[in-house]
């Protein structure tokens, strides 16, 4: 019977990664005879799902190895260079950025393939006994960023404490947001679908948009007094957070919302609840695209590499009726499947990103 690994991030584990990740040539990968995927915590139940199906088929390799460190320590991980010590699989709820891209450069990882797997939302969820949301865009950025607009067009420390002093129409409630921490790609959609496009509705910030790096500092940094609480990679330590704590909210994907619907309630956003069909036509304003990240160079070296790739995007995981939307995840379009797959089976290194 095949055990497959999963473990939470580690900061021993990313020292070895980054103490020898690029001193390892590709020939030394084939020390280590099972595939190896890490990141994102909102990918992993996916991965997961498809390292356990893998390993039932194939009773005869190596357990595949799923980790959750987030998508930005995913990606650190995987770019610091070929061998046994560095992921072959980065797993991402967010693109990689032309940074990450060049970090993976400079350290021998010259070819990586890019595969979009599905969509994913990000909701705003409560406790199911808990008061009922119907949030403006703009209510994210007003009631979450550390400055907003106060007298005299200067920007001031968030005064708010209460969500009816955000709106008036929603509920008398103190302002307390369990969500992902920097390293998460949940975090950086978030700010990317929901705090910046809130901002923009608002005049003094909108007049700002123009000036790139200020406009970002606005939107892109969250509360630090409390309103906004990090809570690690584990979105069902979030999940289970609001439960335990009265009137708080939570931010995290989908999958988990629809794993605990027994528990917790999605709130709405412009009148939008998130679901497949929302998630999937764009309609829902929090709805993102999932990612997995290759290193090519591995394929060849470390054993089934190719294989685990081809069942992550095969029709009984990816497609629509597949296993993984079993687990949340919602299925791209048919034809854009198609073309992923056509992707993954040619192993086409992805362009550098523009941004």
């Amino acid at each position: 019977m095949h055990r497959i690994l999963l473990t939470a991030a580690s900061t021993l584990a990313l020292a070895a990664l980054a103490a020898c990740g690029s001193g390892d040539g590709a020939a030394g990968q084939a020390q280590r005879s099972g595939v190896w995927a890490a990141g994102s915590s909102t990918v992993f139940p996916f991965a997961t799902r498809v390292a356990e199906n893998f390993g039932r088929n194939n009773p005869g390799g190596a357990a595949p190895r799923v980790e959750a460190l987030g998508t930005g320590g995913g990606i650190q991980a995987f770019c610091q260079g070929l061998g046994p010590s560095t992921p072959d699989i980065a797993n991402a709820s967010r693109q990689m950025k032309k940074s990450e891209f060049e970090m993976c450069q400079k350290n021998g990882v010259t070819e990586i393939v890019e595969l979009k797997i599905g969509y994913d939302g990000i909701v705003i969820a409560t406790a199911r006994t808990g008061n009922s949301f119907n949030f403006e865009l703009n209510d994210l950025y007003e009631g979450l960023a550390k400055e907003v607009p106060g007298a005299g067009g200067a920007f001031v420390a968030n005064p708010a404490t209460t969500w009816n002093q955000v709106n008036a129409g929603l509920p008398n409630q103190r302002i307390q947001v369990y969500g992902p921490p920097p390293t998460s790609g949940t975090r950086d959609a978030f700010l990317e679908l929901g705090m910046a496009p809130g901002g923009k509705l608002v005049p003094a910030v909108n007049a700002l948009a123009g000036d790139k790096d200020r406009f970002e500092a606005l939107t892109h940094t969250l509360r630090e007094d409390g309103a906004w609480i990090d809570s690690g990679e584990n979105d069902n330590a979030i999940v289970q957070t609001l439960t335990r704590t009265p009137g708080s909210l939570g931010v995290f994907g989908f999958s988990f919302l629809e794993q605990n619907m027994d528990t917790v309630k999605a709130e709405t956003i412009d009148g939008v609840s998130p679901s497949p069909e929302t998630i999937a036509d764009g309609t829902y304003p929090l709805a993102r695209s999932l990612y997995i990240y290759v290193k090519k160079q591995h394929i060849g070296v470390t054993p089934n590499l190719q294989a685990f790739v081809s069942e992550f995007m095969s029709e009984s995981a990816a497609a629509r009726g597949g296993y993984l939307q079993d687990r949340g995840l919602v299925p791209l379009p048919e034809a854009e499947l198609a073309a992923q797959r056509a992707i993954a089976a040619a192993m086409t290194p992805m362009a550098a990103p523009a941004k």
